[in-house]
């Protein structure tokens, strides 16, 4: 028999007569919540109409929140076929989920992307509150999962602040919150560690689209910092000079892009990244441009 919350909907129910293009709206508003459960089958006043080819149902609703919901969601929803008043009805349930916030993938987070429940409806979040939960959730995230691997070492890193005039401590990897609650290297500290699995990528085009590829280069297995240093000077090669000449006064000189806006947006691209769900920054050329591009809410 099917146990449903109340017979009208509310900010831990939905009902839907059928599986429609906007479930991982629902979906994501509800993980962005407390939870909740999504019948289909049951019109908006709860009385039951039943779904057919319940198997073949189930099967595309965890391949779509599967496949199109950021972060991944897996252990947070189960789907039961139930039975009422002779009809059979899918019971979407729904935890809270602690990665917030969640996100339809083809949108990012983005206010087209995520949405949290009000009521009996879902709403599209606004960019300061996305902003707000991305970086606790990912700050949180990289300092409390545990590195795979934990013979690190941070000898570039090192370098890195002994060129800035700094020295690192014995005490560094507490005080940069590279360890976790229990004193292992955490995700943060992997990042930055001398060998890793993260590699920023660059693609250099022939002309202003994405048609003729002359260059495609990656920086990886090596610390973070070295990665956007590396970066850092392929721009300042690539930041060509462009001259002309007016009338007969002196030819005007300038940069393709103002050199110290080009590193800033590089240096912001390279932190502001999301790290925590696998996706690396990719900095693009083109003739007449350049073009960032990074993941979560950077």
């Amino acid at each position: 028999m099917l146990q449903i919350l109340s017979n009208i909907e509310s900010n831990r129910q939905e009902f839907k007569e059928k599986l429609t293009d906007n479930l991982e709206r629902e979906v994501v508003a509800f993980l962005n919540s407390n939870g909740g459960q999504i019948y289909i089958g049951i019109k908006k006043d709860g009385s039951v109409i039943g779904v057919h080819n319940a198997d073949e149902l189930q099967l595309q609703i965890k391949d779509r929140l599967i496949n199109n919901i950021r972060p991944g969601i897996m252990g947070l929803f189960d789907i039961f076929l139930e039975q009422h008043e002779d009809k059979q009805v899918l019971l979407i349930n729904l935890a809270g989920g602690t990665a917030t916030p969640y996100y339809i993938k083809k949108y990012g987070r983005s206010e087209k992307g995520c949405f949290i429940r009000m009521g009996s409806a879902s709403h599209p979040m606004t960019e300061d509150h996305i902003q707000t939960l991305t970086q606790h959730s990912q700050r949180i995230s990289l300092i409390n999962i545990p590195s795979q691997h934990q013979n690190l070492t941070f000898n570039q890193l090192k370098i890195f602040y002994e060129e800035k005039g700094k020295l690192l401590n014995a005490n560094f990897a507490k005080i940069l919150d590279f360890l976790t609650p229990d004193g292992k290297y955490n995700q943060l500290a992997f990042l930055f560690a001398d060998n890793n699995s993260i590699s920023i990528r660059i693609a250099k085009w022939w002309g202003t689209d994405k048609i003729d590829l002359r260059e495609n280069e990656e920086y990886g297995e090596c610390s973070l910092i070295k990665a956007m240093q590396k970066v850092l000077d392929k721009f300042d090669i690539e930041n060509v000079t462009l001259a002309r000449k007016v009338g007969i006064g002196p030819r005007e000189e300038k940069k393709l892009v103002d050199n110290k806006a080009l590193r800033e947006a590089i240096v912001n691209s390279v932190a502001h990244n999301d790290y925590t769900v696998g996706d690396t920054p990719i900095f693009e050329i083109f003739s007449n441009r350049f073009e960032f591009t990074t993941y979560g809410g950077g």
